[in-house]
């Protein structure tokens, strides 16, 4: 049976197969801030990464509570904007971390680099889209051992709703963007192997002021 948890801007509903479900207000009990700063707003979840971080590919987060996800389908709507003060090396990095384990130093993610959609520089466009794996297999150490294999170019831009829809089965994962039928990122080889599972984030990096709205995730 398939069970869904969906996260609406203005609450939380719960639903199993059979459709059936409850409805919470949404408030900052149903999150966990993981060196964040989030807050309720009208339009979605803001979440802005703490100064203090300064790598990058960090637990960083809004994670949902009591959310334990192994296969299945996560959807969310996200914006980025960039910070007043964000470095010029910021793409407005945003997305999602999945399989996350209760100490919060074990995890998958994709996320998406808003800026690069649109460079004018291919080799930025091809960076668009990036998965990594918390701890060991930060963007830097991927890129560098395999070019190419697990970030790839799509249409995108800042200031604008995005929608990301992450299939996860075993040892792979899919992004498909904007409801688009084939995916924009194949990894096939998720680092923590098929059988991790754990909870879902909000996810953003150095320099962006991120919105989360609409998360959707059915477990298999």
């Amino acid at each position: 049976m398939k069970y869904i948890f969906s996260l609406l801007a203005s609450g939380i509903l719960l639903m199993s197969g059979n459709a059936r479900g409850q409805t919470a207000t949404l408030n900052v009990n149903t999150l966990e801030a993981v060196s964040v700063q989030m807050s309720i707003e009208k339009t979605g979840v803001k979440v802005i990464k703490d100064s203090s971080v300064k790598d990058a590919d960090e637990p960083t987060f809004a994670k949902v509570k009591n959310s334990d996800f192994r296969n299945g389908t996560i959807t969310v709507k996200v914006l980025s904007k960039l910070l007043k003060d964000a470095p010029k090396t910021s793409r407005g990095f945003i997305g999602i971390a999945f399989r996350i384990n209760p100490e919060n130093n074990k995890f998958e993610a994709i996320y998406i680099r808003p800026t690069n959609g649109r460079a004018e520089d291919q080799l930025r466009r091809n960076h668009a889209i990036q998965y990594f794996s918390y701890p060991n297999y930060t963007y830097d150490r991927l890129r560098n051992e395999s070019p190419g294999v697990y970030e790839s170019y799509a249409d995108m831009d800042l200031n604008e709703w995005i929608t990301m829809k992450i299939v996860v089965k075993e040892n792979q994962a899919k992004l498909f963007l904007n409801g688009n039928k084939q995916p924009s990122l194949i990894v096939s080889d998720l680092k923590h192997g098929p059988d991790a599972s754990g909870g879902i984030g909000l996810w953003v990096d150095v320099g962006t002021e991120g919105y989360f709205k609409d998360l959707k995730i059915v477990k298999e």
